[in-house]
């Protein structure tokens, strides 16, 4: 099917297969669709059909609270049926040469292995090399599971042979549920991506703030392993804070004191336990890293008054967590444009 999207800068052309999500034949196509989540919920992707015929694979898309119209949908969620035109509101724009365009591929679940007893950390052989940005995310479907979830990728090869994600267990969350009581590991799974738009680049020329909580660490280990391969922390600072509930929860530690190590006194990395104060233990076990008691946004808000110089911010968590951060960056008068992070939880 061909589709035309009118943006208000001007009209887009791109092909669909039949079954194929407006939104993903768009970014496949390099045109810039807008969106934020992927997955149905934030809405950002919405559009209005002006003529054609679409189908709504989700109807009961949470982010459908944010149409108005009938001839309204949400791109990720709907499938074109023929030939259709469509409209956004927002600017839109070809994707600029050498960027990572989205594609579909397979892949299949090598390894699982438990980091906490609610933490699986898990590894995806991909059927094709895959090019990504540090910081950005896919769309996963696993077998007998409806739709796509959004997964931040661990670790970072500009062209990665295998992915490396961390996922949380959610009480009745189908793929969580899924992937911590059954045997995963040979399982095919479809993926959709790269995508994401709070990336890190070594031109960036700024320090670098990534504060998260939980499972959304998993996203900022991509940043700095990408910037400790440039050897970023030479010249630039970087602070990082983790946000768990008690040590018990924490992971990556290891990961996090070997970052320490290699970057050296640049890079200072703070764990925030919200239930607990640290334990001697973690002084004694991690000399390299800091801890405090605390949720991860007050942790962060204390350690860094006064140091937000020429800072670029990224942010992944729970929405309440990402929230309250943000509210806290702007007070001490960080920009928009420096406070990234996307809205895919």
């Amino acid at each position: 099917m061909k589709i035309q999207v009118n943006a208000r800068n001007r009209a887009h052309h791109f092909n669909a297969t039949e079954g194929e999500k407006v939104l993903y034949a768009g970014l496949s196509g390099a045109v810039d669709l807008p969106y934020e989540c992927g997955s149905g919920t934030c809405g950002t992707c919405k559009a209005r059909l002006i003529s054609g015929e679409i189908v709504d694979a989700w109807p009961e898309a949470p982010g459908r609270k944010y149409l108005k119209g009938d001839d309204e949908f949400l791109m990720c969620q709907c499938v074109a049926k023929t030939d259709a035109s469509i409209e956004v509101a927002s600017f839109v724009q070809a994707m600029e040469a050498g960027v990572c365009v989205p594609a579909a591929l397979k892949g299949q679940i090598s390894s699982a292995k438990l980091l906490t007893p609610d933490v699986i950390h898990l590894q995806i052989k991909l059927s094709q090399p895959m090019e990504f940005d540090a910081g950005q995310f896919v769309m996963i479907q696993v077998p007998g599971v409806a739709g796509f979830r959004g997964w931040s990728m661990v670790n970072y090869q500009r062209e990665a042979e295998s992915l490396e994600f961390i996922v949380k267990k959610k009480p009745g969350g189908g793929i969580s549920e899924w992937l911590f009581n059954s045997q995963c590991t040979g399982v095919e799974v479809e993926l959709f991506g790269p995508l994401g738009h709070a990336t890190f680049y070594p031109g960036l020329s700024k320090n670098i703030l990534c504060i998260a909580g939980g499972s959304g660490i998993a996203g900022m280990i991509s940043i700095l392993s990408r910037a400790a391969q440039d050897d970023y922390f030479h010249q630039y600072r970087g602070d990082v804070f983790f946000g768990v509930q008690t040590l018990k929860d924490a992971f990556f530690l290891d990961e996090f004191s070997r970052l320490r190590d290699q970057c050296g006194d640049k890079l200072n990395v703070t764990i925030a336990l919200s239930k607990e104060d640290p334990p001697a233990s973690a002084l004694r076990d991690y000399p390299q890293l800091k801890f405090d008691t605390g949720y991860v946004h007050d942790v962060a808000g204390r350690h860094m008054q006064g140091s937000y110089q020429n800072v670029r911010a990224y942010l992944a968590g729970p929405p309440p967590m990402v929230d309250a951060t943000v509210r806290i960056l702007l007070q001490a008068r960080l920009t928009t444009d420096n406070i990234c992070y996307d809205k895919f939880s």
